[in-house]
């Protein structure tokens, strides 16, 4: 075979026509636009913080690591239903869906319910997991344990509204339809855009309340995006059939619930267990002072701007492959994958230059210690180097789970996470006298060994299958 052959014969497995990027953008750049301006607003937000002293930010940090736990719980136990209304969308089966809806009530009724016992009661406890008199003498330990808990106290409303909004966002992206989603998103951010600023510092006759003016902030914003979210389908029913007679009963089929409680339970229990990892890991770090706690907050929320490419790319594939999936086309769906997971990879090699060119400036914004903006820059220029395998993974985890092998997804994200990344952070930083930005280095690349073992899943094509049979099955 002529090289050119060869050349031609790789293109074709891994770059898609026009067609192809043109049915994709349509999906991709609406989420990835979402992400960018929520994430952006969240940059300012966390730069609005910084301004106030370290104490705070490093509270709200710690407060939003926890909360995390709780978003990333709502993310997987919605995640499981989605797969099958992803593909119930793709057979045009609305009964199928209004399940899938149900089910996703229910399960944020459940984590509402646990997470709110939780962080009422041990509100304190928890924080303090991330205080330490050891590593570098910079803040002070009390005034962020006070900032923290206000802050906490005040989210727990919060997590209301923000579960109802992705109930409604998840079965509209579902159905393709990322517009909404991404106004209402919009909406959200400039609103929490707006009162920060003013009452953080005070602007406009309101008082100057600081971190927690952030809290009250992200509570309005909330609303104001959960308010657009169920309104609009709920005005437009014509237009989104699926709300027709949702709510008469709350009724899900025995056989249907069973089988979408099992393919949840592996991703509701992988993100708790990951997000449970993630906060285990910045506990480690937390044990070089709260200069550290504070550098990877500015790193992650700086990063987190610059990972909207590969993050829209995850999307993607669970909507576009999930319901070519569901519309029985197999090879159709692999081939899409393939051609989605190098998109991803290949642009996060851009991004990642970006966030190495941006990490000397954005560090200098942040009113806080000198040794807290050295460290966040160097974390930058890690995770810059380290972005295209995170992108990579990434793809492979969304791959794998829009064919419904959530068991497969645990191990592969949750049991990963646990033995190699927590074991690593946790011998690291007790055990040896490693600098923190070593630590963080050996953590994020120990995602290499990941990368083989998910390149080696995707292309065994063992996720590649319909997971809700026909339209027939599930309305009779």
């Amino acid at each position: 075979m002529s090289n050119t052959n060869r050349k031609n014969g790789f293109l074709s497995r891994f770059v898609g026509d026009k067609a192809f990027y043109k049915a994709t953008l349509t999906i991709f750049l609406p989420i990835m636009l979402q992400n960018g301006i929520t994430n952006f607003v969240g940059l300012l937000d966390n730069i609005m913080v910084g301004q106030i002293g370290t104490e705070q930010m490093t509270g709200v940090a710690i407060a939003n690591q926890l909360l995390m736990i709780f978003n990333l719980c709502i993310f997987g136990g919605l995640s499981g239903a989605g797969i099958f209304g992803a593909q119930y969308f793709g057979q045009k089966n609305d009964e199928g869906a209004r399940y899938t809806i149900r089910f996703k009530i229910w399960t944020c009724v459940i984590l509402l319910a646990v997470f709110t016992v939780v962080f009422v009661a041990f509100r304190e406890p928890l924080i303090r997991l991330f205080l330490s008199e050891e590593g570098d003498k910079v803040g002070d330990l009390d005034a962020t344990l006070r900032y923290s808990s206000e802050y906490l106290n005040i989210m727990i409303i919060g997590m209301y509204p923000f579960a109802l909004s992705q109930i409604y966002s998840t079965f509209l992206r579902e159905d393709k339809e990322t517009l909404l989603p991404m106004i209402a998103s919009t909406t959200a951010v400039l609103t929490n855009l707006f009162f920060n600023y003013t009452l953080i510092f005070g602007h406009f006759g309101a008082p100057a309340m600081g971190s927690t003016g952030a809290a009250v902030a992200t509570l309005i914003s909330r609303v104001v995006e959960v308010a657009i979210v169920v309104i609009v389908p709920h005005v437009k029913k014509a237009k989104y059939t699926v709300l027709n007679g949702l709510y008469r009963s709350m009724r899900i089929p025995g056989d249907l619930a069973l089988r979408m409680f099992r393919t949840s339970i592996p991703l509701l229990l992988n993100e708790a267990l990951w997000s449970l990892a993630i906060a285990v890991v910045m506990q480690c770090y937390s044990v070089r002072g709260l200069a550290a706690v504070a550098a990877v907050n500015i790193c992650g929320t700086v990063a987190n701007l610059f990972n909207i490419f590969f993050f829209a790319c995850g999307a993607s594939i669970s909507i576009l492959v999930g319901q070519l999936l569901g519309a029985g086309k197999i090879e159709e769906a692999k081939d899409t994958d393939r051609k989605l997971i190098a998109f991803s990879t290949a642009g996060s090699v851009v991004t990642g230059l970006l966030l190495a060119a941006a990490s000397p400036f954005i560090p200098r914004i942040y009113n806080t210690a000198d040794t807290v903006r050295t460290l966040a820059t160097q974390m930058m220029l890690v995770l810059a180097a380290s972005m295209p395998i995170h992108a990579f993974n990434h793809s492979c985890y969304f791959t794998m789970r829009s064919g419904g092998q959530t068991v497969i997804t645990f191990f592969f994200d949750c049991v990963y996470t646990w033995v190699v990344n927590v074991t690593l952070a946790f011998v690291l930083s007790r055990f040896t006298d490693m600098p923190i930005v070593w630590i963080y280095f050996c953590v994020q690349f120990s995602e290499i060994i990941k990368s083989f073992v998910g390149g080696a899943l995707v292309h065994k094509g063992v996720w590649a299958r319909n997971v809700v049979g026909t339209p027939q099955e599930e309305t009779t």
